[in-house]
């Protein structure tokens, strides 16, 4: 299923005005107090108070809401306070699922050796899982994990692959049975491919 357009303002979190600019539309309102046009004003005032502050709350419990979903069980998410990464530029990709509308997306975080996939919208079978995997310049595939159907969840990037990721770096998505690639068994059908770009 395609994901909808985001507004071009949903990063930029709400903004109420200062305590002083509220306290200069009283100031001006209070010189005429009889006035029911004066009255109606002060009521509209309160009510844009409320309402500044209740978006603001409403704003600010989302996004705690929301902070689950960005990780699986046991996962933590990226301490954004440590600073700029300086191992490169966060990769995305775009992985289509052949035959369906669906499509994965693949975020990786140099500064965190994380890699956040995003499955919204598929649904699990039942029968089989897809597993995650880079393509490295040499030598084989290297499993970065089994997709969540439904979630968005964060993946752990070992050492190795985390410094042979770059701009251009392949995934491919493979069909296992339930668990993902069996021990004793090779990789599954390849069901789909994408390469990172820097962003």
């Amino acid at each position: 299923m395609a994901r909808a357009p985001r507004p071009l303002a949903d990063h930029i979190p709400p903004r109420l005005p200062r305590a002083e600019v509220w306290q200069r539309i009283e100031a001006e309102l209070s010189r005429d107090t009889g006035s029911a046009e004066v009255v109606s004003l002060r009521r509209s005032l309160r009510r844009w108070q409320l309402a500044g502050g209740l978006s603001a709350a409403a704003a600010v419990v989302l996004a705690f809401l929301a902070l689950p979903q960005l990780t699986g069980p046991g996962d933590t998410l990226p301490d954004i306070a440590q600073g700029p990464a300086t191992a490169g530029p966060p990769l995305a990709a775009n992985m289509p699922i052949a035959g369906t509308p669906l499509r994965l997306d693949f975020t990786y975080l140099p500064a965190e050796d994380s890699l956040l996939v995003g499955a919204i919208g598929l649904t699990a079978d039942g029968v089989h899982d897809h597993e995650i995997w880079f393509v490295p310049p040499e030598g084989e595939l290297v499993s970065l994990g089994i997709v969540t159907p439904g979630k968005v969840v964060a993946h752990d990037v070992p050492d190795a692959v985390a410094q042979a990721l770059h701009d251009g770096s392949q995934l491919v998505l493979t069909r296992e049975p339930l668990g993902g690639k069996p021990a004793d068994a090779g990789a599954g059908p390849v069901v789909a491919e994408a390469r990172f770009t820097a962003i």
